[in-house]
């Protein structure tokens, strides 16, 4: 099946300690994306319960899945895959955070994926394009909120 590719670039003028929490955070995470998400496992005991071998569920209607994340570096970087359900497999999120030099955030996000249904990887791709695009655009709104 054919690998789609979706991917986002945003500059924001917070700088990557406002903005990576957002992404970083399970919770957080759920509300900037307006979807109901939530921490089923912690990352081991002395660690950042968000990072590295936590997993959330996003409870997306029928399309209930499970990510687990792979990398976090914090005010740098966070990869994820979705280790449980949904209608994707071989899964890749990758979220870069740069500072730049106004003082600002650079934010590359990539997400790879094959839809487990053929043919279904163009429409999931628009799907994330859409919702995610959103989400993105709602960033410098969530950090003055905290």
């Amino acid at each position: 099946m054919p690998r789609q590719r979706v991917v986002f670039k945003k500059q924001y003028s917070q700088p990557p300690d406002q903005v990576f929490p957002l992404f970083a955070d399970h919770h957080r995470f759920g509300k900037l994306l307006g979807a109901p998400i939530k921490r089923i496992k912690d990352a081991p005991a002395g660690t950042d319960p968000n990072g590295v071998g936590s997993v959330r569920r996003i409870a997306g209607g029928p399309f209930a899945f499970e990510e687990t994340v792979l990398t976090a570096e914090p005010l740098e970087l966070i990869e994820y895959t979705v280790s449980r359900g949904g209608p994707i497999k071989n899964h890749l999120g990758r979220i870069e955070f740069r500072p730049t030099k106004s003082g600002g955030t650079a934010l590359h996000y990539t997400i790879e994926f094959e839809g487990r249904i053929p043919g279904s990887g163009k429409l999931i791709a628009g799907v994330l394009r859409t919702l995610i695009g959103r989400a993105l655009d709602r960033v410098p709104n969530q950090t003055a909120a905290g």
